[in-house]
């Protein structure tokens, strides 16, 4: 049952601190705390002022004040700290207006699940991505003018098959043999769980969790469906509990899409279905795979609005490391029922019409996971309103097609800079209902380029001096 603010105020009864938590424009979790007795009914009607010149991706310093309004049905109990503490997740206002900030993600992500209610199409999408991540025992990394480097190590990486240790006891996990090993060679069972209990302690419910592919440390935690804005709540507590759980071990969680050289990367598949009343829109026993043509219109949307998306879903320089061929990495511009380098996918693991849903696997845990699914949402009701038709079904193994038919198969754009470019070509679609809006995205945009894009592409790649050193 949802909470309400009475409910809210009871619980700080339990605890000495109350932490107040947004979003970042790229999608990092901010806070501060007061006093549990400082929290009362006007925090939720007045909210509390910030420095939103702080924050990335927000205001300038001549209009830095901001408000914050905790969303009472939110709070649960922080499984963490050592602090009794309640967490209350806010929405972002503007303290002159009264009105909800338009660079605020959950502002953004409330307004496509209204938008979605609006064209009478649908009256609630569910949303289950399978966020995956890195667990690792040593991290280092730095750079500046005359240097940079990284290190990364992990109990299980085969590269420590041969180190002398004290003592060595073998069992690491061979390059891309990650998937489903027992202990000892999954040496993170019991961490995982750990996390898996934390999650469930808050309300956030699991389905399952296991080793991934790549050789060391890799891991992946399923969390039941949701409605899109409680799901990308709950990346966002699924990314701070990961991470503390793992610190708490002394460990490192990273939601980095490609730290390991020639090994899988992390993504984030996020499996998509549209309900009417208690019918699921998306299934249909005749049709392809079980799809409904309003599903399929949809994946025709998201194929149609890929390169866009991207932007959104894949946000990062390192985003595009992960999305080459040969990684399981969904390159190619189709889609299948089976079929893992395909970007769409349709899982058959069961033939219940409730379980019906399409499946996009390009985007990864760095994404924010706001926009990320107001994007997707955007994109495949364009796709329902245009009759999109995505065209056949691709059942191949597309990395083993002949050259001639290879060629006809478009693949993701390589780089965060093209796919910047694309989104800013292509984003009508997502101004629809007012969703997204111009300067949200400009503001995006320009972050990412000054920031990220910029700062990659002028220093020097370690692996530049093997090329070029002697030239």
């Amino acid at each position: 049952m949802s909470k309400t603010v009475t409910d809210v105020l009871a619980m700080t009864k339990q605890v000495e601190m109350v932490d107040l938590r947004f979003t970042d424009l790229p999608g990092t979790w901010q806070h501060f705390s007061i006093p549990a007795h400082e929290l009362t009914e006007e925090v939720f009607e007045d909210g509390i002022g910030f420095d939103g010149s702080s924050i990335r991706g927000f205001r300038e310093i001549h209009e830095s004040d901001m408000l914050l309004i905790p969303d009472a049905s939110t709070a649960f109990i922080d499984p963490v700290l050592q602090v009794p503490t309640m967490v209350l997740i806010c929405d972002v206002y503007d303290p002159i207006t009264r009105q909800p900030y338009t660079r605020d993600p959950r502002y953004v992500a409330r307004k496509a699940e209204a938008y979605l209610q609006q064209t009478g199409l649908a009256d609630v999408s569910y949303w289950g991505p399978e966020a995956e991540f890195f667990i690792f025992n040593d991290v280092r990394y730095g750079g500046g003018t005359n240097q940079g480097f990284y290190y990364i190590d992990s109990q299980e990486g085969w590269w420590n098959s041969g180190k002398e240790l004290n003592p060595n006891l073998g069992g690491q996990i061979p390059p891309k043999r990650g998937y489903f090993p027992v202990p000892p060679a999954d040496t993170l069972q019991d961490l995982r769980s750990k996390m898996v209990m934390a999650l469930e302690r808050v309300g956030v419910a699991v389905e399952v969790h296991h080793h991934e592919v790549a050789t060391a440390g890799q891991t992946e935690i399923d969390m039941r469906f949701a409605p899109l804005l409680r799901m990308a709540d709950q990346i966002m507590i699924y990314k701070y509990i990961v991470k503390n759980v793992a610190r708490q071990h002394n460990m490192t969680a990273t939601f980095m899409p490609k730290p390991l050289f020639e090994d899988n990367g992390s993504g984030m598949h996020v499996h998509i279905s549209l309900w009417k009343g208690e019918r699921n829109i998306f299934f249909d026993e005749a049709g392809y795979a079980q799809l409904s043509d309003t599903a399929r219109f949809f994946i025709g949307g998201l194929l149609h609005h890929a390169a866009a998306l991207l932007a959104l879903v894949a946000p990062t320089t390192n985003s595009y490391r992960r999305l080459v061929p040969g990684f399981e990495a969904p390159v190619n511009l189709a889609y299948s029922q089976r079929n893992r380098s395909a970007i769409c996918r349709i899982p058959m693991y069961s033939r219940n019409p409730r379980a019906k849903r399409i499946e996009f696997r390009a985007p990864d845990p760095s994404c924010n996971p706001y926009f990320c699914f107001s994007a997707l949402l955007m994109a495949g009701l364009d796709g329902i309103q245009s009759r999109i038709d995505p065209g056949a079904p691709m059942d191949k193994d597309l990395y083993d097609l002949p050259p001639e038919e290879a060629r006809q198969i478009k693949q993701v754009p390589g780089s965060l800079d093209k796919v910047l470019d694309a989104l800013e070509a292509d984003h009508e679609f997502l101004l629809r209902g007012d969703v997204f809006t111009e300067d949200a995205l400009e503001a995006y945009i320009d972050y990412k380029r000054r920031f990220e894009v910029d700062p990659v592409r002028m220093r020097p790649h370690p692996h530049e001096f093997v090329l070029y050193y002697d030239v």
